[in-house]
């Protein structure tokens, strides 16, 4: 009987810090069942080890940067049948999307000895702005137990089971009181994506919206509020654009009180 051959798996960086592949890295004993599951093609956090497309599923964090970068993502299109996009970076461009606001060749010119060695982008734009994406796992970095669910779907066949509600589901559940009503503390959980387990509000602190903004997310009545607490304009501005500054929601809200 001919031997089943396993799924290959390949991980890509761009434009990141590396951190959401670190999280595979961390599912610890899970990984050991992830790696005899599936055939390791391409993961150079893990391995110097490269094996030849195609791929079954590729995982890739960052943002496209470069000229090289968006005729990389297109080659790993090409060879990839499920492409999975981790973390903000792949899917809002990632915190150096500050850029997007700004002329970036003014940045160039203060921060390089030598700027006409630099070849890069005017804007740093999600994986879903170049090629196809099959699925969106949001975070900075992404939970690891949603990476496990969605590679889990995917050898299995079925749809994965990533919830779609805010960070304040998270917090009831958790059985935390809103930092937002009781101490009048700026919080983004009412439009961000859950995922994080409510770990800011569980230290009294306000959400940064590290996993992103939420399905249908109302930042207008967030920003009211936050207005009624004083906030300033400015400060509404740059709490929208954190992690997932261009992220179409948040960026939107921002442009109001840029």
């Amino acid at each position: 009987m001919a031997k089943q051959r396993k799924p290959k798996v390949a991980v890509w960086k761009f434009s990141s810090c590396d951190g959401c592949q670190l999280s595979l890295l961390d599912c610890e004993d899970e990984l050991l069942t992830v790696a005899g599951a599936v055939e390791i093609a391409n993961f150079p956090e893990a391995s110097r080890a490269v094996v030849k497309g195609p791929y079954d599923i590729s995982l890739v964090e960052g943002s496209i940067t470069t000229p090289h970068d968006v005729e990389r993502i297109q080659e790993v299109r090409r060879e990839s049948d499920f492409l999975i996009t981790i973390g903000a970076c792949a899917t809002a461009g990632g915190i150096q999307a500050l850029r997007n606001f700004s002329n970036v060749q003014e940045f160039i010119s203060i921060v390089y000895a030598t700027p006409a060695y630099i070849s890069t982008l005017a804007t740093s734009t999600p994986i879903r702005s170049h090629v196809r994406v099959d699925f969106e796992l949001h975070g900075c970095p992404i939970n690891k137990y949603q990476l496990l669910e969605v590679i889990n779907a995917l050898l299995n066949g079925r749809k994965p089971n990533i919830p779609a509600h805010s960070v304040c589901v998270e917090c009831k559940r958790r059985g935390l009181a809103c930092v937002l009503v009781t101490h009048g503390t700026p919080c983004l959980g009412p439009v961000t994506h859950a995922g994080c387990g409510a770990l800011c509000p569980a230290y009294q602190r306000g959400c940064y919206g590290c996993f992103g903004p939420m399905e249908t997310p109302n930042t207008t009545a967030l920003a009211a509020q936050w207005k009624h607490l004083g906030v300033s304009e400015q400060d509404l501005m740059r709490a929208f654009r954190g992690f997932n500054a261009f992220a179409e929601p948040f960026r939107q809200e921002s442009e109001k009180h840029g």
